[in-house]
């Protein structure tokens, strides 16, 4: 199943014009709306936490290793002699990346469905930035919306279930995954004949196998989708065939 480091800001420097706090406080409450889509979605992740670094957030995906994408969440500020006036989202991706272009426009396709002047939502090429320059894998940075504007700082802190969905689905596109609604965390037994049952990397008979569960065993499930499963079991995340989990 792929596997993604995610990157919430760190700047708890920034703070919003609307009063509601710092960039790092609003990209963790985001991050942490992400979350339950990506369980739903069974994109495992590891996420930095706001005492680290952007630099350090990069050292440590680089040394774990294993990320099929690096995601960074951060808002924006003008310069100073523009402060409050500018407005947009900004998907960044080194401009050798293939990979990272690919996933710019994916996002960049799925904020435009939901903020406000869609027009102003572009993708960006930088070789500037260390979130997408440094990391070893594909990687993006998104600028989502400027927290010196009234209108953004107010759009990022009233729509955050909303922008969830919408990264997560561009992440689902990007993967080759179907979306998956989110529910509440759920335990699941496995109830079959007797024999295991299969959890697969993707929800389909095809799907190669993960893990093998045994009857009796628990599980916990995230989401359904047509007669399928994405559970977690044993340290794996993938999907299995709803009609022999019971919960």
């Amino acid at each position: 199943m792929p596997k993604i480091y995610l990157s919430p800001s760190t700047q708890e420097s920034n703070p919003y014009v609307t009063g509601s706090g710092s960039e790092e406080k609003n990209m963790n409450l985001l991050a942490d709306a992400l979350e339950p889509y990506l369980y739903a979605n069974a994109i495992r992740f590891v996420r930095n936490t706001p005492e680290m670094t952007a630099a350090s957030s990069i050292a440590q995906a680089n040394r774990l290793g294993g990320f099929d994408f690096y995601l960074a969440l951060h808002s924006n500020a003008a310069a100073p002699e523009n402060s409050g006036n500018a407005r947009g989202v900004l998907a960044f991706y080194y401009p050798t990346s293939t990979e990272g272009e690919r996933a710019a426009k994916l996002f960049a396709a799925a904020l435009r469905r939901i903020y406000p002047l869609p027009d102003l939502v572009r993708t960006v090429p930088t070789t500037t930035l260390g979130e997408v320059r440094r990391p070893k894998y594909p990687a993006n940075l998104l600028e989502l919306g400027y927290h010196d504007n009234y209108a953004d700082a107010a759009w990022l802190e009233n729509n955050r279930d909303a922008i969830a969905r919408a990264l997560a689905r561009a992440l689902t596109d990007y993967f080759g995954l179907p979306f998956v609604e989110p529910q509440s965390a759920v335990q699941g037994v496995v109830s079959t004949s007797g024999s295991p049952l299969r959890l697969r990397d993707y929800p389909s008979a095809a799907g190669e196998t993960i893990a093998l569960m045994p009857n009796g065993e628990t599980v916990t499930v995230y989401g359904a989708w047509q007669g399928w499963n994405t559970v977690a079991y044993n340290g794996n995340l993938g999907y299995a065939a709803e009609a022999y989990i019971e919960s």
